[in-house]
């Protein structure tokens, strides 16, 4: 038998709560600060200077995009679970669907924060907390969504589905009613020449 949703509960915790939870902190904590959150960023030590305004705004609206791709996990995810649950195979498609380029994203923010930090990138003693809490909490959400790529501990159709389909065929068999119906409506027949 399919299961109640293809997106199981842990899954839908990550993706569809504490993800989301963490994407509307940090863009609290940059309508809080925008110039403590700009200049964790990196190593460098921060200056006394104000952002510039293209720099403000750049900011604001880089929070802004966290916390609506968190607003689209937890709806689309919360959809699926409700309108969706009669067919596991459509929602593992399109959980399947949102959860790939979130799954691209995971990476590419990892390693361009990385990448961005220059020979810093190594001297992990001078990370500042954010540079910790993109890789740390990055990690927390990369390794859970290649286990959904990977099909630990979900439905995965094209694994699950066929055996289930299959194993329904003889329950399909054993429930299907002979055609007695059939044989009452043709009386007149004689019964050397029924086959059944």
């Amino acid at each position: 038998m399919a299961p109640a949703s293809a997106v199981p509960d842990v899954y839908y915790y990550i993706f569809g709560l504490y993800e989301p939870v963490l994407a509307f902190l940090g863009f609290i904590g940059v309508l809080a600060d925008p110039k403590a959150m700009h200049d964790s960023q990196a190593t460098d030590p921060a200056t006394a200077t104000p952002l510039a305004r293209a720099t403000l705004v750049t900011i604001i609206q880089l929070g802004h995009t966290c916390a609506l791709l968190g607003l689209l996990n937890l709806c689309i995810l919360r959809a699926l679970r409700a309108h969706l649950a009669a067919v596991p195979a459509i929602q593992e498609r399109l959980a399947t669907a949102l959860l790939t380029p979130l799954l691209v994203g995971d990476v590419l923010h990892i390693v361009l924060t990385l990448w961005a930090l220059g020979d810093a990138r190594w001297d992990l003693a001078d990370w500042s907390a954010t540079t910790w809490a993109t890789v740390v909490l990055g990690l927390t959400l990369l390794v859970p969504r290649a286990g959904w790529h990977a099909g630990v501990g979900r439905y995965v159709d094209t694994r699950d589905g066929a055996f289930q389909r299959m194993a329904d065929v003889p329950s399909q068999l054993i429930a299907r009613p002979l055609k007695t119906e059939v044989l009452s409506a043709r009386k007149d027949t004689d019964v050397d020449h029924l086959s059944i």
